[in-house]
């Protein structure tokens, strides 16, 4: 960025006008973003209303009061009186249009030659057979119905079908092993399962119904398990008479059009589990009218610009909020989605961009973690034609500005903006939005989502002035935010509420800029103070990734007796760097040389791959904790947990 260029991308008046925002702007008569985030906080029902009514949201009956704090904002009850259904916001409400047969979910599987694909009205057929299949087994009203599967279309009818009856969904991590398994199905008292015998992980059978049924050895509460026939003679499995039983001997002439539960508005649809720092991971509860209110409505359709002409593709597992996002945004507004089975670079390098390229994606959706990892095959991304591309987004940590960069150079091609947001499952949606409206740097935000008070503060909860860096905490109750944590409202207060009173304490570092932006910069628990100077990890992190000599990497800080923290820098190389002490001396020297001589690393370790949880944050708490001798705490939620034995070992050697 040169001295005279501010920004990297500003909108252009044709995007603005033909933007989401600027029609929802005149719905409800005001001049700007900032004006509405104003009005939005001090009336966040009206706000709440607005939306609803911009984007046709459904009752079967209406709310008589929008918003009710009357036991307080942790207490907080929206669309009080009202009922409603996820699947008749979906689904059904596109009965009768001509959406109804139109393309709403196309699959591939890992091998290219495997596609399928589903209007509207065929995937409703696939929804109501499931639906009357649950309620055969006895499943209604509040069951909870856990979902432990690959990225299949059946997936995302089950997500559906388990709702449509009233029953409450909860996704699983199709990686995850037993032990977090039986954690989150005894938590939640799960009475049934929805599997897959197994899926295609990088060329090979992936068993997924084995590591469940151990995991049932201690599940009491299962009664039932369900299982898509997907790897056929390929992987055999063991069926156990009275419990487990075949998807598509389940589903076998069910009705295709089962009527739709009518709900109440907050009634739990959704049981999603964030890992904690320390203890059982933390059950968030999702009603039928909040991530609809929030994430689907609010963030992504007003704010990020989805359009019903949008293919979306946000390559995830159904584990992560973002699973719940493939299924919500597109069919709530009559767009299309692409799921892919497997990873983003098997069985070839490019597959990711060839994806997009193929299935003519509009609207993809990326965490920084994967465009680091695909930074690491160089320039093959010009060998595909990502010209189908309308919109892209981001979100699940922070960014630093390498990748960004690279990112809106190859992909973005220096014209589509990329709507940054972060929010977290606890949420439900977006604390910080990017929009159409606002120009960008790189990993900034346009600012606070409108409506729920969000504000960067000091350890005493005073508002900071632009360039400091503060908590970010929430003022009032979003209509997105957990309905306290399943069974435990005591942990739901000392979690959020109780830290600051009358604030929600999010658990990361802020900052806004003297243009407006703002940023975020990483978790609080992560930083790092050196000689009395308070430092974000990400900051050091950029200098790193600056030297072309790293893919990834992870600092955290360690006691230090002269600085009160020295920095410790954990390094994935790119492909050919040889992890040896010239790439360290250039590691040490570039950070020396962006912050000053008193955060000279004590210590470069160089790993085959860092920690990260499923929807590939870096869990930089583990590795701090694996340095110091600690026990790490909760590691369900690890996607690849050899990373810390590797880690452990790497630390003995040095």
């Amino acid at each position: 960025m040169t001295a005279q260029q501010r920004f990297y991308w500003e909108p252009t008046p044709e995007i603005i006008a033909q933007s989401n925002l600027t029609a929802f702007l005149k719905q409800v008569k005001l001049p700007s973003f900032e004006a509405l985030q104003k009005e939005a906080d001090a009336r966040p029902a009206w706000f709440m209303e607005e939306v609803f009514k911009f984007a046709d949201f459904r009752f079967y009956k209406p709310y008589t009061q929008m918003l009710d704090v009357s036991r307080g904002q942790p207490w907080a009850r929206w669309c009080v009186g009202g009922t409603t259904n996820v699947v008749l916001n979906c689904i059904d409400r596109h009965r009768g249009t001509p959406v109804w047969d139109q393309p709403y979910l196309v699959w591939e599987g890992e091998d290219p030659t495997e596609q399928q694909s589903y209007t509207y009205a065929q995937f409703h057929a696939e929804i109501s057979r499931l639906a009357g299949g649950l309620k055969a087994l006895g499943v209604g009203r509040g069951d909870v119905v856990a979902l432990y599967m690959p990225n299949l279309p059946e997936t995302f009818a089950a997500f559906f079908a388990i709702q449509k009856i009233g029953a409450i969904v909860m996704p699983l991590f199709s990686g995850f092993g037993p032990v977090p398994l039986v954690t989150r199905l005894n938590d939640g008292e799960a009475k049934v399962v929805i599997t897959a015998d197994g899926t295609w992980r990088r060329g090979s059978p992936g068993a997924m119904k084995p590591v469940l049924d151990e995991a049932l050895k201690e599940a009491a509460s299962v009664r039932h398990v369900v299982v898509v026939r997907r790897m056929g003679d390929k992987l055999p499995v063991a069926m156990q008479a009275g419990r487990d039983q075949w998807w598509h001997d389940l589903v076998r002439d069910r009705s295709p059009d089962m009527a739709t539960e009518e709900m109440e508005a907050e009634a739990p649809a959704v049981l999603l589990y964030t890992s904690g720092t320390t203890g059982k991971p933390k059950g968030c509860v999702w009603t039928h009218v909040s991530f609809q209110g929030s994430m689907v409505t609010r963030d992504m359709h007003i704010f990020c610009d989805f359009k019903p002409t949008d293919r979306f593709f946000f390559m995830s597992d159904m584990g992560w909020m973002v699973g719940a996002m493939c299924a919500c945004v597109p069919s709530t507004f009559g767009g299309s989605l692409l799921v892919a089975e497997g990873t983003p670079d098997f069985p070839d390098t490019g597959r990711f961009w060839r994806l997009i390229q193929n299935h003519r994606v509009t609207y993809v959706g990326v965490a920084p973690t994967l465009i680091r990892g695909l930074m690491r095959y160089g320039e093959e991304i010009k060998n595909y034609d990502l010209s189908s591309l309308r919109m892209t987004c981001s979100g699940g940590e922070a960014w630093t500005e390498t990748p960004w960069l690279w990112f809106f150079k190859n992909v973005c091609k220096e014209k589509i903006p990329i709507m940054n947001v972060v929010g977290g499952t606890e949420v439900g949606g977006c604390n910080f939005v990017s929009t159409p409206h606002h120009p960008m740097k790189p990993s900034s935000f346009a600012g606070p989502t409108p409506g729920v008070g969000a504000d960067i503060v000091d350890e005493n909860g005073q508002p900071v002035p632009a360039g400091q860096v503060g908590e970010l905490v929430l003022r009032q109750a979003s209509i997105g935010m957990t309905k306290s944590l399943w069974r435990d409202d005591a942990r739901y207060l000392d979690s959020y509420w109780n830290t600051l009173p009358g604030l929600w304490v999010h658990g990361d570092f802020a900052m806004r800029d003297e243009d407006g932006l703002y940023y975020i910069l990483g978790r609080s628990d992560d930083t790092i103070k050196v000689s009395g100077k308070r430092t974000g990890p990400s900051e050091i992190e950029g200098l790193l990734m600056e030297t072309g000599k790293v893919s990834e990497v992870a600092v955290i800080g360690v006691p230090d007796a002269v600085k009160g923290s020295a920095i410790v820098c954990v390094c994935v190389t790119m492909p050919g760097v040889a992890a040896d002490t010239g790439v360290e001396r250039v590691l040490s020297d570039a950070v020396v040389k962006g912050m000053g001589t008193s955060y000279r690393p004590k210590e470069i370790v160089f790993v085959s791959d860092l920690p990260k949880t499923r929807n590939m944050k870096i869990m930089r708490r583990v590795i701090r904790s694996v340095f110091l001798g600690n026990s790490p705490g909760d590691l369900s939620a690890l996607v690849n947990p050899e990373t810390v034995s590797e880690l452990k070992s790497k630390i003995g050697a040095s």
